[in-house]
């Protein structure tokens, strides 16, 4: 089959396009042809950082985490799938899993789930990574009708999911961007957009709070960003983060009383552990999404299989618009 492999770690340069052989099936797994692929900020860490990462895999590696297909074979034990379903999932490129940047992969069915009829491959690839990543941020901080919640980087990948799911669940968002266009798709997506760029925390805070702070944050952005969150929250509030790699002063959050959840959804790939949450997940996103409560939002600009390193460089530039998607 057609792939893009990596034999080194750094730059961009380094995707080359060989022939390599189909996975073997394996019991519970399922054989998927894929139609389409997303790319994600921790693909390019991989590719940059290498064995820095403790879940990065040994080259001659298949990068690519997301997926879209359809089911080309079945593995002994397997119950969930049948020959020509069209799934959707997040079941590779780390550790010891083949990644999807290539024309089949191998996925264990724990980790997939029925794409939602509403989308095309496409649309529905840019899903599976953010989307378990946002629904889990916001059910771990219990979002509820009446809450105010603030999402930040309401326009990248995560947070443009986190935005629509938080509507979902009934509470009024709010969330910041740093460009007319990031602040104009919030706006779209049902959210009152700030300009974290012209708003201080103080001022939108007040203007939107009363003072108070927002009941939830889920913080898509992180690192020193978390004491934007932790200033903005309100007291007992619940903070959601994806990126907590950073050595922080906990005061605040400790007279606030804050909750704080770290989201690192690869868990269950990297360590075998309750998989089946991830495709009870995608499950629950399907019915969400094909009953019109959310959708991707597909960056302009299409790329190849052959042009992942292009469709990388588009996101470090981080002039992209919600989800980057390679088509197979």
């Amino acid at each position: 089959m057609k792939a893009m492999i990596i034999n080194k770690f750094g730059g961009t340069e380094v995707f080359e396009k060989s022939e390599v052989e189909t996975p073997s099936l394996k019991p519970g797994h399922i054989l998927v042809k894929v139609a389409a692929t997303s790319v994600n900020t921790v693909d390019t860490m991989i590719r940059q950082m290498g064995k820095d990462l403790p879940l990065s895999p040994d080259p001659p590696a298949i990068l690519g985490m997301d997926f879209a297909g359809t089911v080309e074979k079945v593995g002994e034990g397997t119950t969930k799938f049948s020959v020509g379903d069209e799934v959707y999932g997040c079941a590779g490129g780390l550790a010891d899993l083949q990644g999807t940047l290539a024309e089949y992969m191998l996925a264990d069915e724990k980790l997939v789930a029925l794409k939602p009829k509403s989308l095309s491959m496409k649309e529905a690839a840019g899903i599976p990574l953010v989307g378990i990543t946002a629904y889990e941020g916001l059910t771990r901080a219990a979002v509820h009708k009446g809450q105010k919640v603030l999402v930040h980087g309401g326009a990248g990948g995560v947070g443009h999911l986190a935005v629509q799911l938080a509507k979902y669940f009934g509470a009024e968002v709010f969330s910041t961007g740093g460009t007319d266009e990031q602040l104009n798709l919030i706006k779209d997506l049902g959210a009152t957009p700030i300009n974290f760029k012209n708003e201080t925390v103080e001022n939108y805070v007040e203007k939107y709070t009363n003072g108070t702070g927002f009941d939830v944050i889920f913080d898509s952005v992180g690192g020193a960003n978390l004491i934007n969150s932790f200033n903005a929250a309100a007291l007992n509030a619940h903070i959601a983060t994806t990126v907590s790699l950073v050595e922080i002063d906990l005061t605040t959050a400790h007279f606030k009383g804050l909750s704080l959840h770290v989201i690192f959804m690869l868990i269950p790939m990297l360590y075998n552990h309750k998989r089946e949450v991830h495709g009870e997940i995608l499950s629950e996103l399907s019915k969400i999404i094909d009953s019109g409560n959310m959708k991707p939002y597909i960056d302009k600009k299409d790329f190849k299989l052959e042009e992942i390193g292009k469709a990388h460089d588009h996101l470090a530039s981080a002039t992209a618009l919600g989800k980057i998607v390679v088509s197979i």
